[in-house]
């Protein structure tokens, strides 16, 4: 066996990459071929339903119910999945249109028509969670239907975006029968139409996936059957890897294990897929706390935070440094915090505090959540309160929660300072500032930024050229820098490790760095 690590560009380049020398056939049919794969990750659904989800739920989302549009492998556009075509029918971009493929039908044998697109996407608005993706939905007035397979998006401003919008799993269409038009399903059932019908459940721990009979779309699925297992320890995951408990592992891998697959791979009978990734993790601060809506104590934290320190001892150099909320590789993308701030200072911290008549050591509490972004979230904390308290001029504690109580807890505006992670919905840099301004917004924290609402976003969103939307998204991030409320830390490597068995791993990540299921198989031999 020999070491193999692929490269991987991020989106377009996904469908061009092959398979190492040394690869022999990869199964197709054999009683091999048949066996479940098994998936790990360290992100576990908050839900089952779609109206209630902005958050990595989304990663069980895409397979197992269907989006107007998705993304094929490869591909950084999305293209028609349970529509046939989808367009924009005026120059104004405000009317979007989608013609469904005929013949559609969910996994319970209901007929998914015009209507039930209406109704999964008049739920998100009706429903209106806290937190959840009616956000998404801002240039959206309503939803026509003309006859069984149209329907018409008329909006309220002209938004090239929104077909990026339609591609997320937020937008799964559901069932009207099973899925009430004004509250969440409450059975813990799920009825989708996408590759995958989900077979069992059980919260927290596993998702049981067969492959949907009745599926029509753009997933070529190259297996039978998938199960997700759900981890609270990396650590744990990767021995459960390493022990062929496991086949792969899609979101969590600590960074000492990537360390050790980037040296021993091969003694392991293992396969580590590198690639640019688009995640990201920052600090939120919670302008109804005392001190945390104190500009200043922001600017002063801002001042502190060593970023390759975290990148360094937390994570081994598998993450990189992020000085803005944009991160590289996209249009728009800046440096804004380190232009304001530069290296850390104790003392340009402490004039900042000055400045503004704060002279006691300020008290802060930061919360992480302890089960959603991998073993490495604790002590990247722990570190983040070391650098502030040693500057002299915090008293910084941490507190950890699990991930559900944790939303909850940020959605109340509980916690002062908290981290979160993101991946994109959509690789554009509009993704990484519209989802966290605005009175409703991904964080459940209202943050009113008027300049980025009402000129920056919709300026930008009248351009079908993301390119040439390059000031808009700058100058937004000035903003960003100057609040201080949204803090970037680092921009993730993505990593897939699996066994040697599996191949397509390098496939089935899609622009958003959801895992496309029904692109992973196994090999006969190599």
């Amino acid at each position: 066996m020999f070491y193999r690590i692929k490269s991987l560009r991020y989106v377009a380049a996904l469908a061009s990459i092959s398979l190492l020398a040394g690869c022999g056939l990869v199964s197709s049919g054999d009683d091999e071929d048949q066996q479940k794969i098994v998936v790990g990750t360290t992100s576990a659904p908050s839900t089952l339903d779609p109206a209630a989800s902005w958050d990595g739920s989304w990663e069980l989302f895409r397979n197992i119910y269907q989006t107007l549009l998705s993304y094929p492998s490869g591909a950084s556009e999305p293209e028609p999945d349970a529509a046939e075509n989808c367009e924009f029918t005026d120059t104004s971009n405000r009317t979007y249109r989608c013609t469904l493929r005929a013949g559609m039908k969910f996994s319970n044998g209901d007929t998914l028509d015009a209507e039930a697109v209406k109704h999964s996407i008049d739920r998100i608005l009706n429903i209106d969670l806290a937190g959840g993706p009616a956000g998404l939905l801002g240039s959206l007035d309503k939803v026509e239907t003309k006859g069984d397979l149209d329907v018409i998006f008329h909006l309220n401003k002209p938004d090239t975006t929104f077909p990026f919008v339609l591609a997320t799993p937020a937008m799964s269409i559901v069932d009207p029968a099973e899925y009430p038009a004004n509250a969440l399903r409450k059975d813990g059932q799920v009825t989708g139409s996408g590759p995958y019908t989900l077979e069992a459940y059980e919260d927290g721990k596993e998702a049981d996936l067969a492959g949907n009979p009745t599926y029509k779309g753009l997933a070529d699925r190259k297996n039978s059957a998938v199960t997700i297992r759900y981890f609270q320890d990396s650590g744990k995951m990767f021995d459960a890897l390493k022990e062929k408990q496991i086949d792969v592992i899609l979101r969590g891998l600590a960074a000492e294990d990537v360390v050790e697959l980037q040296s021993h791979a091969s003694q392991e009978d293992l396969q580590l897929t590198e690639g640019a990734g688009m995640e990201i993790s920052y600090l939120v601060f919670n302008p109804k706390d005392p001190w945390a809506r104190k500009p200043a104590v922001r600017k002063a934290i801002a001042q502190l935070i060593d970023r390759g320190a975290i990148a360094d001892k937390i994570y081994k150099n598998t993450v990189e440094p992020l000085y803005s909320m944009v991160p590289r590789g996209l249009a728009g993308h800046t440096t804004g915090f380190f232009d304001r701030f530069g290296e850390p200072s104790v003392e340009k911290a402490k004039g900042i505090l000055t400045a503004a008549g704060i002279t006691e050591k300020v008290p802060l509490t930061l919360w992480y959540t302890t089960d959603r972004y991998g073993s490495a979230t604790a002590p990247e904390f722990q570190e983040i309160k070391r650098q502030l308290n040693a500057s002299g001029l915090f008293d910084v504690t941490v507190k950890g929660r699990p991930w559900k109580t944790y939303v909850e807890g940020y959605s109340k505006g509980e916690y002062p300072v908290f981290g979160r992670g993101w991946f994109p919905d959509f690789p554009d840099a509009e993704n990484f500032i519209a989802p966290f301004v605005g009175q409703e917004n991904a964080l459940g924290t209202p943050y009113a930024a008027p300049e980025i609402t009402d000129e920056l976003l919709p300026e930008s969103r009248r351009e079908s050229d993301r390119g040439a939307v390059v000031k808009q998204f700058e100058r937004a991030q000035e903003i960003l820098v100057d609040d201080a409320r949204l803090l970037p830390l680092w921009q993730g490597k993505q990593y897939v490790a699996a066994s040697d068995e599996i191949a397509g791993a390098e496939r089935a990540l899609d622009p958003s760095t959801i895992m496309m299921m029904w692109e992973l198989q196994r090999k006969t031999s190599w």
